[in-house]
């Protein structure tokens, strides 16, 4: 296995703020851009080609990782004009792949942290002789998902996207995000327009009696699309719940990047990332949290389950739970800000602005 095909062209949208400045893949997760991390995880596996499907702020990317020689890895870059959907970004890079038509391709989604095991996945997909193998995981709840029945051999049965009634939900299997592609698969993806894999490549390969395989893979999965996913899921890096080659120190409570400040009386649990040039007050608490670089943390002030964006300012004493404050952003003295409270990227929150009495 030796080629990849990374899809990094997604919005963002429901990560706002986070993503106004920054695309998905690039928002950091324990202390480096989330997107090193499935880079790092794919070299370790074997893979030495990856081909980054880029579309949203796409000139992000190139600069920061280059050719990929500091990962090991080559590096390529295609960018959509017009949004095409997975299965169409996936066919617009097929240009770039060195593989030729019965070999196997990897593809994963952007914004997916897993655990799983890169080179079984490969092998599953080697010894069912499929034309496209999926990683699955199980959910108690599949309800947001697609589910993918599979007989008992793991041959996929059916795509059911995002069942509505307990009937129509058969399995608790779902679709996790990451795939092995027979390489001619890719090359028969119309091209030039917008295609989904989920509701055309799939159903349709099936119809056709292709062999789609899965594998059952229920080691650590999480998707990344929400802030407090995206939160939780550095915080787990940090933690060494989530595996990651790429996590720059020791795996424990708390990830502090060099020339960050951090007070004698400070406390930081749960995962906690403090981002390079950050400074937090003396007395501050921070629990399962990311402060991004050169942000501040006011004296006394507790966060739990946040976000602190780039150069953002949180005042004394102020109490942030399952909030995100965007980049630049000023949050004053003692204000509350609660679960799913988001402010903007620049925005200005005065003191004790927004309180919460303590019987509420």
């Amino acid at each position: 296995m030796t080629e990849a095909i990374l899809l990094v062209g997604g919005k963002g949208t429901r990560l706002r703020p986070l993503t106004v400045h920054t695309p998905k893949p690039m928002v950091p997760a324990a202390g480096v851009p989330f997107l090193t991390h499935q880079l790092a995880r794919a070299r370790a596996a074997g893979v030495e080609h990856v081909v980054l499907a880029t579309s949203y702020l796409a000139e992000v990317f190139e600069p920061y990782f280059g050719d990929g020689a500091a990962l090991g890895l080559r590096l390529e870059y295609v960018t959509e004009v017009e949004p095409l959907g997975t299965g169409g970004a996936i066919r617009n890079v097929a240009e770039r792949l060195d593989s030729r038509p019965d070999e196997p391709v990897l593809i994963f989604n952007g914004d997916i942290l897993t655990g799983l095991d890169i080179r079984a996945l490969v092998a599953e997909h080697r010894s069912a002789g499929a034309d496209v193998s999926l990683h699955l995981t199980r959910v108690q709840d599949p309800r947001a998902f697609g589910l993918v029945p599979t007989d008992g051999t793991g041959r996929v049965t059916a795509f059911l996207e995002k069942p509505q009634t307990p009937e129509e939900i058969v399995t608790d299997q779902i679709n996790a995000g990451a795939y092995v592609f027979r390489r001619s698969v890719i090359d028969a993806i119309p091209a030039g327009r917008p295609v989904s894999v989920e509701r055309e490549t799939f159903p349709g390969l099936l119809a056709d009696g292709a062999h789609l395989q899965g594998m059952v893979d229920s080691t650590y999965w999480l998707d990344l699309g929400t802030p407090q996913a995206f939160i939780r899921g550095s915080a787990d890096l940090v933690l060494g719940l989530a595996p990651s080659p790429a996590v720059p120190g020791r795996c424990g409570e708390a990830l502090v990047l060099p020339s960050a400040e951090v007070a004698p009386g400070a406390k930081l649990t749960g995962g906690t990332v403090i981002g390079a040039g950050a400074v937090i007050g003396e007395g501050a608490a921070i629990e399962g949290s990311t402060v991004l670089d050169d942000a501040v943390v006011g004296p006394g002030a507790v966060v739990t389950d946040s976000m602190v964006g780039r150069a953002a300012r949180v005042g004394a004493r102020t109490v942030l739970r399952g909030a995100v404050v965007g980049d630049g952003a000023r949050v004053g003295a003692d204000n509350e800000l609660h679960e799913g409270a988001r402010i903007w990227c620049g925005a200005s929150l005065p003191d004790a602005a927004i309180r919460f009495s303590s019987d509420a």
